[in-house]
């Protein structure tokens, strides 16, 4: 794609998220690749060429990573000294920059001295760019793995917490997504059949089942193959599901596998709904709005109504494109560390 000056990267340890804009500063493109790092950095080193392929040689590239947390590397600080080498490799032939938090970008030669801000600050890019464009709120970025729940307001990102650490302790981040989560990591139990079934402890079934049989999960969200490798239709999902307690699917237990999503998706809206009520109790005053993003938004929507907040999806922000909206939200970090960069770019 011609005139792209900036590309924005989130690069994940699940998938490879890229924003690219024009010499006029506005989003022209949103890319995602499904990329497992945990395998091994060549798959990530692919997935990136992949994607930097489509675009000019001399777009400047930022950055913000997740990838320091897969065990592909022995600790954080490794992983984010490893994928800094990878991507100047990758990405090398025009400048580039990593995202290092509030301490804004940095060289990715100087990755080792700023490990700690760049690791796992992709969240922090998009609440800072909400925290120039709108009053106050809460962010909740609910992806494919993890959930964010950042506060900001009066210009800046009010989060509790930086680290994973901080945040999982602040319950600004739960390890509950819209698409990988393991089913046995939503419940003890489940109701089926008029008892409470104790939910098998293996991974037979993810959140893309559930989420699929609810009839909630966007198109395109479900990227890595299912628990099984096989198909990702309504009926392979209730058979997958159905596992979980013992079952088999037939004609007859398809209406309770439907039956038994809608529990799960609840247990795990629940879960988010008592994450927000902690996050909401640690503000001086009640938050403006709920701002949605992650291709689990629709979950953030459904507690903004709940909590009689007002609701604010985040493709109504990053572009006024239709066609790459609701592209933009489910790659927030990608887009909101291109808007960063702004200033690095003679866009």
């Amino acid at each position: 794609m011609k005139n792209i000056v900036r590309l924005g990267w989130d690069v994940g340890g699940a998938h490879v998220k890229l924003a690219a804009f024009g010499a006029d500063g506005r989003l022209k493109a949103v890319r995602i690749a499904a990329c497992p790092v945990w395998k091994g950095a060549d798959h990530l080193a692919g997935a990136v060429r992949e994607l930097r392929s489509e675009f000019g040689p001399d777009a400047t590239s930022a950055v913000t990573m997740t990838a320091e947390v897969a065990d592909l590397w022995p600790d954080r600080h490794a992983g984010v000294v490893g994928t800094a080498a990878l991507l100047m490799r990758e990405l090398g032939g025009a400048p580039l920059a990593l995202f290092a938090g509030p301490e804004g970008f940095v060289a990715p030669e100087q990755a080792a001295a700023h490990a700690d801000t760049i690791g796992s600050a992709n969240w922090y890019a998009t609440a800072a760019v909400l925290a120039h464009l709108l009053p106050d709120g809460i962010l909740m970025d609910i992806g494919s793995t993890t959930a964010d729940l950042i506060p900001f307001g009066s210009g800046r990102v009010a989060a509790r917490g930086f680290t994973d650490a901080e945040r999982l302790a602040n319950n600004e981040l739960i390890y509950t997504g819209a698409v990988r989560t393991p089913v046995m990591a939503l419940a003890a139990e489940a109701p089926f059949g008029g008892r409470w079934l104790p939910l098998m402890a293996e991974h037979y079934a993810t959140t893309a089942d559930v989420h699929r049989l609810a009839g909630d999960l966007p198109e395109g969200a479900d990227l890595h193959p299912s628990a099984d490798g096989g198909p990702k239709t309504e009926e392979a999902s209730a058979r997958r599901l159905l596992r979980m307690v013992g079952h088999d699917l037939t004609p007859a237990t398809l209406p309770k596998a439907k039956a038994l999503a809608r529990h799960l998706a609840e247990a795990q809206t629940a879960r988010l709904g008592r994450a927000l009520d902690c996050v909401v109790s640690g503000l001086e005053t009640e938050p403006g709005m709920i701002v949605g993003a992650g291709v689990g938004r629709f979950i953030a929507a459904r507690l903004a109504e709940r909590r009689s907040l007002a609701y604010l999806d985040l493709a109504d922000v990053l572009t006024d494109d239709p066609d790459l909206a609701g592209q933009a939200a489910d790659c927030a970090p990608a887009v909101a560390v291109g808007l960063l960069a702004a200033a690095l770019s003679p866009a």
